[in-house]
């Protein structure tokens, strides 16, 4: 097989920002396509923010972690922020037994508190039996 392997991780774009989350452990090649393929899409679509929801990650390795940490890196380096939302604690807890650092890489708790760290906001939901119609009105 020739040429770069397609990735099967969506990845979309909101604004400014892309959008992303990682739902299966990563072995090494797919995390370095990912990592590839995110930073041509960052400096192709000059996305200023990046969100990587990592909520449905069981576990980490060390290769990951340091995809992860060096992704930032070069998204920083392209004008991009990073933020990886949604650590599980088994997660951050191998990351500390392994003694890792995600340097450089801002966390958020969930992918909404990520998302409003990159500028994004949702509407206010409509009090209750107030159709959103009404509210514009």
């Amino acid at each position: 097989m020739t040429g770069r392997q397609s990735m099967d991780i969506p990845i979309l774009r909101l604004g400014d920002v892309l959008v992303t989350g990682l739902i299966n452990e990563l072995d090494d090649k797919t995390a370095t396509v990912f990592a590839d393929e995110l930073t041509e899409r960052i400096a192709a679509e000059r996305a200023t923010g990046v969100l990587i929801d990592i909520s449905r990650l069981e576990i980490i390795d060390s290769f990951v972690a340091r995809t992860l940490t060096e992704l930032s890196t070069m998204a920083r380096l392209l004008g991009a922020r990073v933020i990886v939302a949604g650590m599980r604690p088994p997660v951050a807890i191998t990351l500390v037994e392994l003694g890792l650092q995600l340097t450089g890489v801002e966390t958020a708790l969930n992918a909404e508190q990520g998302m409003a760290a990159l500028g994004w906001h949702h509407a206010p939901r409509p009090p209750e039996g107030v159709t959103r119609r009404e509210t514009l009105g």
